[in-house]
């Protein structure tokens, strides 16, 4: 891990502007469509092959404290996978393409959607019953199909290889938000040289400090996903219509946003909840 944030993060994390980050980000994306492109073909065999036994349509809910909190827990999880699209926006404000958020934030979000739907689908349909929270760890067993250890270790290698890539662009955001919440005086990290290297070596610092804390990454979304990503979400942008600062909104939009507060608020408190509750049962 140290090897890897020194060489590898940060090199493109210290990078000025993001449009230098074409080649990184692109390969990301690569990394994720050859994940679908695999999964894809390993269903595809296994039904051709009539390997692939039909999954149950409806899942089995057992009437406990358990498995009641845990599914507050997947809800959180989702949203924290569409939370990094706050990154199109300062990404958008670097690159000087403001004009066109919109389709960019639209092709966007129907890529992860797509992506999300064929991924969950046909992984289900492939490991049934076995399927595990985190469905990157199904691919640690046997895949029973022709070169199945070199499909296991593209996938692994491919989804770590993604977060490393992915990292450096979740940094531009989260310097403008620090700028803006300890020191609206301070110069612009593009132009200054000591307070940009100064915030970058501060969050690579803490990033490596709090992964090797951390041993699952599958805690960091549980906790994220049921505090910061359902604020980021739901939480602030309708405390922003209830706000009204300009009178824009109708009364139905902040009835609709009073109702996303609530309703996020709860989930949360369950989620947060039934964290607690996993970690000492």
């Amino acid at each position: 891990m140290f090897l890897t944030t020194v060489f590898i993060l940060a090199p493109l994390v210290f990078v000025w502007h993001t449009d230098h980050l074409e080649i990184s980000s692109t390969t990301s994306m690569g990394t994720v469509i050859l994940f679908v492109i695999i999964v894809t073909t390993i269903f595809f065999y296994k039904l051709i092959s009539g390997t692939i036994s039909m999954p149950k349509l409806f899942p089995t809910v057992h009437p406990d404290t358990s498995t009641v909190l845990s599914l507050f827990t997947v809800m959180p999880i989702l949203v924290t996978t569409y939370t990094c699209h706050h990154m199109i926006h300062p990404i958008l404000s670097q690159l000087g393409n403001e004009s066109d958020s919109k389709r960019v934030i639209t092709i966007s979000i129907r890529f992860c959607a797509a992506t999300y739907v064929i991924t969950s689908a046909f992984a289900y349909i492939l490991f049934g019953d076995d399927t595990l929270n985190d469905v990157m760890g199904n691919f640690n067993a046997e895949l029973e199909v022709p070169y199945g250890t070199l499909f296991k270790d593209v996938i692994r290698l491919g989804f770590a290889l993604h977060l490393i890539l992915v990292f450096p662009l979740l940094k531009f955001s989260l310097h403008m938000n620090l700028d803006s919440l300890f020191d609206q005086s301070a110069s612009p990290t593009t132009v200054d040289n000591s307070h940009f290297f100064l915030v970058t070596c501060s969050l690579l610092t803490a990033a490596f400090l709090g992964a090797l804390s951390v041993p699952d990454v599958w805690t960091i979304f549980q906790c994220i996903g049921s505090t910061s990503a359902v604020c980021l979400c739901f939480v602030f942008p309708g405390s922003l219509v209830l706000r009204d600062q300009d009178g824009i909104y109708t009364v139905r939009e902040k009835l609709i946003a009073c109702f996303l507060i609530f309703l996020a608020s709860s989930v949360s408190v369950m989620a947060v909840f039934g964290d607690i509750y996993n970690l000492f049962t």
